[in-house]
């Protein structure tokens, strides 16, 4: 079953092979069709592998510059706040050259919604060690195992961000292994939005196996392994 608000039926993928996107994006669809809100709606799209979402929906689409689609949808949500805006970034758009935007804009409780894609390194790039790179994970850049004593524990975003927001703001952490929580996170991100009082923000953990160089079976096996790490769950 496909969501109404994609364009067509059936497309042509633009994502690799295997990607978690697909996953993502339909639970978006879906949730997007559920509320009937793709005609007010508008979706902003990181330079990352986000972008390659920029033909699937019939709903307006802005693709901003590496790590600036937080501020640029929370421009658009303040000059037209009737608009249901979502964010949608990578880790590296949100945890890294996105981070400081991305942390005002929680801090502000700006009443929008933020879809950040965890899949654990830099994908789009060749798959270069990411804020979210678990310790001893093997990268384009570090390829003996990220070394925490140099570079820091795996970064926690939705963590973080929930001590920075209000009593009405919306955190919480999904998988991809389970299609309908992510769907019924993202509802609440939009349910939040339209209450108009707080920043929403969903942290979902994805896979790459195309820079992970793994098969179907051991990328399974290594997304078990992110999600033993990461907590999943509402957090705020």
């Amino acid at each position: 079953m496909t969501p109404k608000c994609f364009k067509k039926e059936s497309q042509p993928t633009y994502f690799c092979p295997g990607c978690g996107y697909g996953i993502i994006l339909k639970a978006l669809g879906f949730a997007i069709d559920k509320f009937n809100i793709a005609n007010t709606s508008v979706i902003g799209l990181d330079i990352g592998c986000s972008l390659l979402a920029w033909d699937l929906f019939k709903v307006d689409t802005i693709q901003t510059h590496h790590g600036r689609t937080t501020p640029t949808m929370a421009g658009f949500k303040m000059a037209k706040p009737e608009t249901v805006v979502f964010a949608i970034m990578g880790d590296g758009g949100g945890y890294a050259i996105g981070l400081q935007a991305l942390l005002h804009s929680a801090h502000r409780n700006d009443p929008i919604s933020v879809i950040l894609v965890n899949n654990t390194l830099y994908a789009m790039t060749g798959g270069q060690m990411a804020p979210t790179t678990l310790s001893q994970e093997k990268t384009e850049t570090t390829p003996s195992g990220r070394d925490t004593d140099k570079t820091g524990l795996p970064f926690r975003g939705p963590e973080i961000i929930a001590k920075l927001t209000n009593k009405y703001a919306y955190i919480a952490r999904a998988s991809i292994r389970h299609p309908l929580v992510v769907q019924e996170y993202i509802e609440k991100a939009i349910k939040n939005q339209q209450k108009g009082k707080g920043f929403s923000f969903v942290e979902i953990l994805s896979v790459c196996p195309t820079n992970w160089k793994t098969d179907a079976h051991s990328t399974f096996d290594f997304l078990s392994k992110i999600e033993h790490h990461y907590n999943m769950g509402e957090i705020k």
